[in-house]
């Protein structure tokens, strides 16, 4: 299953939280925002299609979310989690950890936004940039 959107840069993208990775549908971003690698999304958590919030409800679902910009692909999967609200009206985060909120995509990710190569974090810092996310899950 498969759910794509769009999100833009932002000036102010550092990239460089070790344990999360977060995209927003806020326009601006602070400087405490070292998650937030995409401000102005066309999805928050409570956007999603209720077959694929369902499926990652699941801890032995999987899922992919895939960044693609200008030529660059960068992708994180993770896991779901049983408890999983997926009603934050504005936000998605990627996380390391186990940890639950409405916040919450997937847990135990492979990648977060310290993971993102310097070359794409460039292009992740033009607000003039459009990006595609895609997010594939998997039961």
């Amino acid at each position: 299953m498969n759910f794509r959107f769009y999100a833009r840069g932002h000036h102010a993208v550092l990239s460089t939280h070790p344990t999360t990775l977060e995209l927003t549908k806020e326009s601006t971003l602070g400087k405490n925002g070292n998650c937030i690698i995409a401000v102005g999304s066309s999805a928050g958590l409570r956007d999603l299609p209720q077959a694929m919030k369902n499926a990652l409800s699941s801890e032995s679902s999987t899922a992919r979310l895939t960044l693609m910009i200008g030529g660059h692909r960068f992708s994180t999967e993770g896991h779901g989690a049983q408890g999983l609200t997926f009603s934050h009206p504005t936000d998605i985060v990627v996380r390391k950890s186990g940890f639950l909120s409405d916040r919450t995509l997937m847990v135990h990710a492979d990648r977060v936004a310290a993971d993102l190569p310097k070359s794409l974090v460039e292009l992740l810092q033009d607000p003039g940039r459009k990006i595609l996310v895609e997010l594939a899950v998997e039961t």
